[in-house]
């Protein structure tokens, strides 16, 4: 009986795998279409902020309600101040990095974006004395020089505004992580609702998100929906797979956001772009897939 039941149990361990490669590589996929709908949208970026916090709050809810019917109501709903505390600081973070659309190439947001993993190691290092290993320091030193190069371009260019608003939104992301693993206890994807909805009430009151045309109504509408599935994809897809994997899927936003740029905007970067980006990229792949083959080394 034992040898029967073997075969079965590892086709469904096969079969979660490939259903959780699918999902995080689709979230990845929709987190892409950020730069290109921002860019699409007329309207400004606290009002895209929003509708995107609109929309994306209540499919959110409705998904993390769904997943709470179905665990029988054992995943709680209370943020506590630490909660509260996620939800702020992933708006302000959502602001700058819709902002940093605006204002640069979708190139130059997309790969500094990328750096966020070695962000957060140096920071989790200064701010709770977090060992990180050797490959994450050279990565991280060689990121920053391309972002470097990217960055330096800039001067001059009237693109150093929204390098500099993505610096600052990748860093917010890095601490997010950090609060993350240390707010253990706290319902992430709930507090990521919540601060969806807190850019719809701040846009509300700031802006006049009703003075919008209808082409940026229905742009605004998918935008919120993109937001709410990459999420959804995301979190249910990292539960099937290795970190490690789920990390170097999740890296492939990054040329993706690229590609889609230049196909519907037609936007190709500066050649100090492609240089800096091509640096922070073989970065975060290298990174990624040795982790990736480390993890797998060890399941083998």
């Amino acid at each position: 009986m034992p040898e029967k039941r073997a075969p079965s149990a590892a086709a469904d361990v096969a079969a979660e795998r490939t259903l959780g490669i699918i999902l995080v590589s689709a979230s990845a996929i929709a987190f892409a279409l950020t730069g290109v709908l921002t860019k699409s949208i007329h309207a400004d970026p606290l009002t895209i902020t929003c509708w995107r916090g609109f929309v994306g709050s209540i499919l959110i809810s409705l998904y993390v309600l769904w997943r709470r019917r179905r665990s029988g109501g054992r995943e709680s709903l209370k943020l506590g101040w630490r909660g509260w505390l996620l939800a702020i600081e992933g708006a302000a973070a959502s602001i700058a990095f819709i902002s940093a659309f605006k204002h640069t190439y979708v190139a130059n947001v997309a790969v500094i974006y990328a750096t966020s993993p070695f962000i957060a190691a140096v920071l989790a290092f200064l701010l709770v004395r977090e060992k990180f290993r050797l490959q994450t320091m050279l990565a991280a030193a060689v990121s920053l020089c391309g972002v470097a190069i990217m960055v330096g371009a800039g001067f001059g260019s009237g693109h150093l505004l929204g390098d500099g608003l993505a610096l600052l939104m990748t860093a917010g992301s890095a601490l997010y992580m950090i609060m993350v693993r240390a707010f253990r206890d706290s319902p992430v994807v709930w507090a990521g609702a919540v601060s969806a909805f807190l850019l719809f009430v701040l846009g509300w009151f700031v802006t006049d998100p009703l003075a919008v045309s209808a082409h940026d109504a229905v742009l605004l509408g998918a935008f919120g929906c993109s937001f709410a599935l990459a999420s959804i994809l995301w979190t249910e897809g990292s539960r099937l797979i290795p970190a490690a994997e789920a990390g170097l899927l999740g890296s492939a936003e990054v040329p993706f956001a690229i590609l889609f740029a230049l196909v519907f905007l037609g936007e190709v970067p500066p050649v100090a772009s492609v240089i800096g980006g091509a640096i922070v990229l073989c970065a975060v792949f290298a990174h990624a897939g040795r982790d990736w083959w480390k993890a797998k080394s060890a399941r083998s």
